[in-house]
């Protein structure tokens, strides 16, 4: 049974690498446990060709490494705002709209958070990036339209949305004693997005916080860009990617970038894929690294390399060098990366993201010296190189680190509060 005092709402962090659901009822964690206890459920769904069966999360991952034949989807919210998101696939020798491959991602959220709470949830807060698709105000405002129909789709009758950064914001709001002027710097699996906001316990008891929001902005940069960036500067010239033909052309590009993609992996099994490298192979000046390729989409071993990347750069955030092991493709293979390796392959990236911080700082009329605090969140947050050169933007700001995986979670649950009592 509910009381007056627990929120009829939650709150719904759908995220590219992992998700969360909140819900604010007083005495008790506001993130509700998803999976084996734990806040977040990892934003991936296998499909077991061997059980005809479909799992979700950790689970599906375990599924996937135990070596059952079947079809592993990832980062499944970069779909939205994309050209894919009304294509189907083909799992198990059926048709999946993947439309319909979110519907039962999102579905499943909703059932685990209601059983866990013990009670139905029809109103939520989900949260979106600033922007879901960069410099195409059309194609984002079809990815909102298009989660919120699949949420309704599963069962919400009542929803609304509100920026991601902007709910870390009162996640952080909820631990101050006096106002600040902050950045929110939200780095999570797919997008880069920030807020500037002044907050303070008095601000907190305003419904319409409309005018202490400064300023927002975002780019569609994460965690899953810079898995992508260090598995073709590290790990795919070893299968041939940069490699030359006879004629001194390079080895087509497509399938390392397929591979090195979380959500388009499975292209590189395609029958089309396999007679095009066949007849890339012929003509190959380093065939024995053509062979590492072929072996691994052979073995179906796209998620399991991408896995040894996202690994790796978890390693290289906090050591200086790490190494990769690739016995599955070639006998006692090894890798070894570099934290400069990984700063090199990102640094691109990590401008476009600190250019983005720049614009927003002056699109709000804010001098560096005026932000307090500089609040990072989202899991990809951690990366040194960024966290160094955003932090170098405003030096004489505090910076706070808050909870990586579930600011966003509980400020919009504070947010479906508000909304909806």
């Amino acid at each position: 049974m509910t009381t007056p005092s627990f929120a009829r709402a939650c709150g719904i962090d759908f995220g590219t690498s992992n998700s969360t659901v909140g819900w604010v009822r007083p005495g008790h964690s506001t993130l509700i446990p998803l999976e084996d206890g734990k806040p977040t459920l990892p934003s991936m769904v296998f499909f077991n060709a061997e059980e005809d069966s479909v799992c979700f999360g950790r689970a599906a991952m375990a599924e996937y490494l135990e070596g059952y034949e079947g079809r592993l989807m990832r980062s499944l919210k970069s779909l939205l705002g994309s050209s894919l998101i009304d294509a189907q696939t083909e799992v198990n020798g059926r048709a999946l709209p993947l439309r319909g491959l979110l519907a039962k991602y999102i579905g499943e959220l909703k059932l685990r958070a209601e059983n866990a709470a013990g009670r139905p949830f029809e109103q939520a807060v989900f949260g979106r990036p600033v922007h879901f698709v960069d410099d195409d105000a059309a194609a984002d405002a079809q990815a909102e339209k298009t989660l919120a129909e699949i949420a309704y789709q599963v069962g919400f009758k009542e929803i609304s949305f509100q920026f991601e950064p902007i709910a870390a914001a009162f996640h952080y709001e909820c631990s101050i004693q006096k106002e600040e002027l902050v950045l929110i710097v939200d780095i999570g699996g797919g997008t880069s997005d920030f807020s500037l906001v002044r907050l303070s316990p008095e601000r907190a008891q305003g419904l319409d916080r409309r005018n202490d929001l400064l300023a927002s902005a975002g780019v569609h940069i994460g965690g899953t860009d810079f898995d992508k960036a260090l598995s073709l500067a590290g790990v795919m010239p070893l299968l041939g990617y940069k490699t030359r033909l006879k004629n001194n052309s390079e080895v087509p590009s497509g399938t390392f970038f397929n591979l090195a993609t979380w959500h388009t992996i499975n292209f590189a099994y395609t029958r089309r894929s396999w007679s095009d490298l066949a007849d890339v192979y012929r003509d190959a000046m380093e065939r024995d690294k053509l062979d590492r390729l072929m072996s691994l989409i052979e073995q179906r071993a796209g998620h399991w390399l991408a896995l040894q990347v996202e690994d790796a750069k978890i390693a290289l955030s906090s050591s200086d060098k790490t190494t990769i092991l690739l016995d599955r493709l070639e006998d006692d293979l090894t890798h070894n990366l570099t934290r400069a390796d990984f700063d090199n392959s990102i640094s691109r990236l990590v401008d476009t993201v600190e250019k983005t911080v720049n614009g927003l700082l002056s699109s709000a009329g804010i001098g560096v010296e005026q932000v307090d605090t500089v609040f990072f969140t989202g899991g990809s947050s951690g990366v040194p190189l960024l966290r160094a050169q955003v932090g170098a933007l405003l030096p004489n700001a505090r910076h706070v680190e808050g909870d990586l995986f579930g600011s966003i979670g509980t400020g919009l649950a504070v947010e479906a509060a508000r909304r909806f009592g």
